[in-house]
């Protein structure tokens, strides 16, 4: 299928590695130009490479985007942008009673703020080309808040009604505004942490796997953990002209684990 994306300008932020990094190649294996954005040089330099050896029309830029003066430098690099995706994030399982002021803050600026200033930032120009797409990579921890890291859920939460919010702003237009849910992710980092457990425990990873869907996210239907590329080709679609009726939804690519209908 083509999705119509060629020559499309889109920027992804957080895309040096994980979910980010196969939504931006993706994008670029459908023709777009990909801004790819990371705090250190090194990470973008390497991720451009990489895509660039494969073919893509990749660009790169540095800096913490939870920064607003940062945000504001990419957007006067970047002023073309017509497909942004807010994917930049953290997490960090945490007790709530062990959870301080400045976490709230900080989860808030690089999970919640950083998506907001750029939607900002960007959307002007969007308004005036009347065609545009804006998309939060939230999270099913935004529906079915983690009793062990609330902080990351709320702000998940967050997205979701930013993303409705501002669909409801640009009603009428060609723009749409949609918020995507990944469940539990085969993401460089959850395979890092994930493989750590499962040596402490003297299980091998599919072991592991097994028992996390057993006994932490039992409801999941796919029982296993998702590809970061299954993630991508929900976003790809939803990024392209051919969804153009879709906007102010939540869209869920979590494996089942919401346990409602809709």
């Amino acid at each position: 299928m083509d999705l119509g994306l060629n020559g499309k300008l889109a920027l992804v932020t957080g895309s040096t590695a994980g979910i980010g990094h196969a939504i931006a190649a993706t994008l670029a294996k459908e023709g777009a130009r990909v801004i790819i954005t990371g705090r250190k040089q090194a990470a973008v330099d390497t991720a451009v490479a990489a895509l660039k050896a494969e073919g893509a029309d990749v660009l790169g830029f540095a800096g913490d985007l939870a920064d607003a003066a940062t945000a504001e430098a990419l957007a006067k690099a970047h002023p073309g942008v017509e497909i942004l995706v807010n994917n930049l994030g953290i997490y960090e399982p945490k007790a709530f009673e062990d959870i301080p002021d400045e976490d709230w803050r900080r989860f808030f600026e690089v999970n919640v703020l950083s998506g907001i200033r750029l939607s900002r930032l960007y959307l002007p120009a969007m308004k005036a080309a009347n065609w545009g797409r804006i998309i939060f990579i939230s999270s099913e921890s935004g529906f079915q808040i983690p009793a062990e890291m609330i902080h990351y859920g709320v702000t998940k939460s967050a997205q979701v009604a930013v993303a409705r919010g501002l669909a409801e702003e640009v009603a009428g237009t060609g723009i749409t505004v949609n918020s995507v849910l990944p469940g539990p992710t085969k993401s460089r980092g959850v395979d890092e942490f994930v493989g750590a457990l499962a040596k402490e425990e003297g299980v091998s990873f599919e072991e592991f796997e097994k028992r996390f869907f057993t006994e932490i996210r039992p409801t999941s239907l796919i029982k296993r953990f998702a590809s970061t590329e299954e993630v991508a080709s929900l976003v790809a679609y939803v990024a392209s002209p051919l969804a153009s009726a879709t906007t102010g939804a939540a869209l869920r690519v979590e494996g089942g684990i919401i346990k409602s209908a809709f």
